[in-house]
């Protein structure tokens, strides 16, 4: 292996100029400055110490910058993967404790080694497999369940942690009289200030506005009222300085307590950052490596854990804001990274003003935003089964632990998938008339070639699930109409076929040559010729019943159906 795949970042170090630094600064710095309250509150939503949401916009950025392959992307905490982690760890020990960072750091460390034993196997298309669907229901369920957490401090109403949606809509509806107006006056203010900034003050971080005016809200009515009243509680205080050494228990029974959750967290976080990745890719025009962005995330998350981070993944807010800010290389997620440092040092002693309806506020614009209404429309607009799959994921993120919920829809989506591609289409076609290679087409538009041929093409894979549904289909064919015991399939559209599939080919060969007809392909892809070869199939299918693109098939049968005609017509003369 050559350098620049052991440290891809020299493939664009060339880049770095004066130029390129000056902007990758100032998109650094608008990261940073978002990072505030993203980390923190991304921090609350996995059940962390505030401080540890900073923590993991650090060390793991710089990492997944240097190591991924994509100019843009920012790596760090992000809504969905915090939400999975504080719904399947909080089970095995109290939200907050030291036990329960413990293990999250566990978890991020076996997510990372999973993730980079993909990318070194070159798996990294696995992730291909969590569909677009699957992650629209799912964030969008997760936009659910994060109002639903932080309902209780909106409102000021004492919630037990870790109740369903439907749990804490009763217990709202039923203690509407203990609602705290001075804390949901706060909460709804940090809302309306970040809508009111996003549509007039489009220039500035909505969420650093949010966050100042909820603030400066909550320290007015503290101020005015007195803070026994008010009930506004703050989030306390954030330790600074760069994050500190942490020690992963890797013991065989964290292991295996782990696991299973952490295929979920790893699958869940490249998806996301994969595809993000390749949606800048589109607008940049860069090319994106999958195996190396899937090996830049698990050094990331190894390295996170060492380093007081939690599982990361790519931000799509932080990674677009990223690029519109201008930044030309990965530098700036770097830059980034230090540039909140810098800013922690400086802010640390106001966290006391961060109050959790403040907090509360922020998240209920984060799963506003999680909630992806374009796609949904797109979605149920195109397809009835793929909005089933949106449906049931999001239902199933509702009700089931996270990490089944993501493996329902996908399992969902393969189902779909093998029962669309198991039932092709075998559409009846016509050649087009003066076109030399023949052209087939669904219209007819001169009739039928022969009244003993019947052509019909297939798109789709020959492939064992789908046997059993074309072997009906071709069978259909004579049992309908008896004098099409000929039959041309145009092959051109067949994508694969194993061995199940060229077996069938044989057998149907087989079956029209019993009844005084034949089975001939036209234009077959190579590799399925190749397959029909070392299957021993293409001897009993006949060499000379397969046509080439550039022989006129219609031409030659034409020619041997007629005189095949005419030696059956010599026979009974005779």
């Amino acid at each position: 292996m050559g350098w620049h795949q052991w440290f891809p970042f020299l493939r664009w170090w060339r880049r770095v100029d004066r130029h390129t630094l000056r902007f990758d600064a100032v998109a650094g710095l608008t990261g940073g400055i978002i990072l505030v309250p993203q980390g923190v509150a991304f921090a609350t939503v996995a059940g962390m110490p505030p401080e540890y949401g900073l923590y993991t916009a650090m060390v793991p950025a710089i990492v997944a910058a240097l190591w991924g392959s994509s100019w843009h992307l920012v790596s760090g905490p992000t809504t969905a993967i915090s939400l999975v982690i504080f719904a399947t760890i909080s089970p095995l020990a109290p939200a907050g404790t030291d036990e329960y960072v413990r293990l999250v750091l566990a978890l991020t460390l076996i997510v990372g080694m999973f993730q980079l034993l993909l990318g070194l196997l070159r798996l990294g298309t696995l992730v291909n497999f969590v569909s677009h669907t699957v992650v629209v229901g799912f964030t969008a369920g997760a936009a659910v369940l994060i109002v639903a957490s932080q309902a209780g401090h909106f409102f000021g109403v004492d919630i037990p942690r870790g109740s369903s949606p439907f749990d804490v809509a009763r217990e709202l509806l039923t203690r509407l009289s203990q609602i705290n107006p001075f804390v949901t006056a706060v909460a709804a203010g940090t809302v309306i200030a970040s809508v009111a900034a996003r549509r007039w003050l489009q220039q500035v971080p909505h969420l650093i506005v949010a966050m100042l005016a909820g603030s400066l809200l909550g320290v007015a009515l503290d101020a005015t009222l007195g803070a026994r009243r008010t009930g506004i509680e703050s989030i306390g205080a954030l330790q600074v300085g760069w994050p500190p050494v942490s020690m992963p228990d890797l013991s065989l029974a964290t292991i295996e307590q782990l696991l299973p959750i952490a295929i979920t967290v790893a699958m869940l976080s490249l998806t996301e950052a994969v595809a993000i990745a390749r949606a800048i890719a589109l607008k940049s025009g860069q090319r994106i490596d999958g195996n190396q962005e899937v090996i830049g995330q698990g050094l990331a998350n190894v390295a996170g854990a060492f380093f007081s981070g939690y599982a990361s993944s790519g931000s799509f807010n932080r990674s677009g804001l990223n690029y519109a800010a201008g930044a030309r290389t990965p530098l700036s997620a770097v830059f980034s990274a230090f540039f909140l440092l810098a800013m922690l040092i400086f802010l640390a002693p106001f966290a006391r003003y961060l109050t959790a309806p403040v907090m509360a506020g922020i998240l209920f614009v984060v799963a506003w935003g999680l909630i992806d209404f374009a796609h949904i429309r797109e979605i149920v607009r195109a397809s009835r089964q793929e909005t089933a799959v949106l449906a049931v994921t999001f239902a199933a993120t509702l009700t089931l632990h996270l990490e089944y919920a993501v493996y329902l829809g996908v399992l969902l989506s393969l189902m779909l998938y093998l029962r669309r591609t198991s039932q092709p289409r075998l559409e009846e076609v016509f050649p087009v008339p003066g076109m030399l290679p023949p052209v087939f087409a669904p219209q007819a538009s001169n009739g039928p070639v022969d009244p003993g041929l019947k052509i019909v093409r297939l798109n789709g894979s020959l492939y064992f699930g789908a046997v059993s549904h074309l072997e009906e289909l071709l069978q259909a064919i004579d049992e309908r109409n008896p004098e099409h015991r000929h039959v041309l399939l145009v092959a051109s559209g067949i994508n694969f076929i194993d061995l199940a599939g060229a077996n069938l080919l044989a057998r149907e060969a087989q079956r029209r040559r019993a009844i005084g007809g034949g089975l001939y392909l036209f234009n077959p892809k190579q590799d399925a010729l190749d397959m029909l070869q070392r299957s021993g199939q293409l001897k009993e299918i006949g060499a000379a019943n397969i046509f080439r693109l550039g022989e006129d098939v219609i031409g030659l049968l034409r020619g041997r159906l007629k005189s095949e005609a005419d030696n059956r017509c010599g026979v009974r003369l005779a």
